[in-house]
């Protein structure tokens, strides 16, 4: 996908979001913007925006980090699986995903069943810089993370490109980013 700058009007905004009759999920590595970029584009489409993440926590009563320390990954995967099922099935507006939530066969699928899900994709030295402003990524904890961000890029990609869409962020604003993912979805629909 090019990174073309979004020239739609707020009628032409209007007349894709009616168009859109399921949620939209975003999918891609940490960093890449996907709760920032999530809430333009509900806000845009007028619908609601909700973090997975966020919603794993408030459902655990730990953060994401203090899951994968206490139970580890898997355990991790399974309830992540659960929310997103259900805030799919409640029909939010726009959702955020963890990095590796499209990973898991049974998650990725659901998403494509129910959802349009947006593959949100950035290079690995913007990544690397987003990813330094916060000290909450499990993955990011042990190593250099240039090279876990590389790995990850590599081992996730193929589960990455089933999205129905594919947007490249760059360094654009976080709006244009949004616009751009509303022009995809309608071409897309």
């Amino acid at each position: 996908m090019t990174l073309a700058p979004a020239n739609l009007d707020d009628a032409q905004i209007a007349a894709i979001a009616r168009r859109i009759d399921r949620p939209v999920v975003l999918v891609g590595l940490m960093g890449v913007g996907k709760s920032t970029v999530g809430r333009k584009l509900a806000a845009l489409m007028g619908r609601d925006f909700v973090d997975a993440d966020d919603s794993i926590e408030e459902a655990a009563q730990l953060s994401v980090a203090e899951i994968f320390e206490q139970f580890g990954e898997a355990y991790f995967r399974d309830g992540e699986r659960r929310v997103i099922a259900r805030l799919v099935e409640e029909r939010h507006g726009v959702i955020a995903t963890g990095g590796g939530a499209f990973c898991s066969d049974e998650t990725r699928q659901l998403i494509l069943d129910d959802a349009i899900a947006v593959w949100l994709d950035a290079d690995i030295d913007t990544l690397v810089e987003r990813t330094a402003r916060k000290d909450n990524r499990p993955l990011l904890k042990n190593g250099n993370p240039r090279e876990i961000l590389t790995n990850l890029k590599d081992q996730r990609g193929q589960y990455y490109s089933q999205a129905q869409v594919h947007v490249v962020t760059g360094d654009a604003p976080h709006a244009e980013t949004a616009m751009r993912i509303l022009e995809a979805i309608d071409r897309w629909l």
